[in-house]
């Protein structure tokens, strides 16, 4: 069995997929980094990139959850949430302070 992903994995994946799918780069791409408003990622990015952390970790993310993830920080707190891991940054709940605006 492999180890569960620590939450340098989870962001290196996340960043990788980001600069890939929206041609930035990678370096440009920080925990707080905010999907709309900093890499203007749309719609269908931000759909892409749910599909790949519940493909690679496994982890289920309902449109309602999807919703409340602003930043790149907060999909990583996610993941390491949904698949056993404690995060290990920011503030108790952070993960429900923003939202992945879908457009909706």
């Amino acid at each position: 069995m492999s180890a569960p992903p620590d939450r340098e994995q989870v962001f290196a994946l996340i960043r990788a997929h980001l600069a890939d799918e929206l041609d930035v780069d990678p370096a440009a791409i920080g925990e707080d980094t905010r999907f709309r408003e900093d890499l203007e990622a749309d719609s269908l990015d931000l759909y892409t990139l749910v599909q790949e952390l519940e493909d690679t970790y496994r982890v289920h993310m309902s449109d309602e959850q999807a919703a409340r993830i602003l930043t790149v920080g907060q999909a990583v707190d996610f993941v390491l949430a949904g698949s056993g891991m404690r995060a290990e940054r920011g503030s108790p709940g952070s993960a429900h302070s923003g939202t992945i605006d879908a457009g909706r």
